[in-house]
């Protein structure tokens, strides 16, 4: 297989799995999370194990479409478009700049609520709730770029999904 031949499998693969992702975070904040959280809610964790399991999937979903975005499609698709790949914070305002991404300063603040949401629900549930609630809020974020990416790629005959 040629190097630009196997470019296009490895952006097309990317944006299989980041299509399967964006509909399994789609999903679990649906049925999650269909409205705003309180410290309330989250402290009912502690006594439901199958509702702070469920969180946890959420978390580690959110988590994970960023990661295969900003890893794995985002790379492939900036040279696709022969523009230069660089470190994350410089992808991130690139993608900005093309009109694939919305909001780097919204993508940063995503990526800083993964810790927040691993480890502040455990002693504090006013600022678990706060950080869940921006999460769940910010998800749109990562679908709409998602779609984004997806529909330049497809632009490109680059399909995935």
């Amino acid at each position: 297989m040629s190097a630009p031949r196997e470019a296009r499998a490895a952006l097309r693969a990317a944006l299989e799995v980041a299509a399967r992702e964006a509909a399994h975070l789609r999903g679990t904040r649906e049925r999650l999370l269909p409205g705003p959280v309180d410290a309330a809610w989250v402290r009912r964790l502690e006594a439901d194990p199958v509702l702070a399991e469920r969180v946890d999937g959420f978390v580690a979903r959110f988590g994970r479409l960023q990661d295969t975005l900003g890893n794995r499609v985002v790379p492939r698709l900036l040279a696709a478009l022969a523009e230069p790949v660089g470190a994350q914070i410089d992808n991130l305002h690139r993608l900005e700049r093309l009109g694939l991404l919305r909001s780097a300063r919204e993508w940063i603040e995503a990526r800083n609520l993964r810790n927040r949401l691993v480890h502040e629900y455990v002693t504090d549930p006013e600022e678990f709730a706060q950080a869940l609630e921006r999460a769940r809020e910010l998800t749109d974020l990562l679908l709409d770029t998602c779609e984004r990416l997806a529909a330049r790629a497809a632009a490109l005959g680059h399909e995935g999904g």
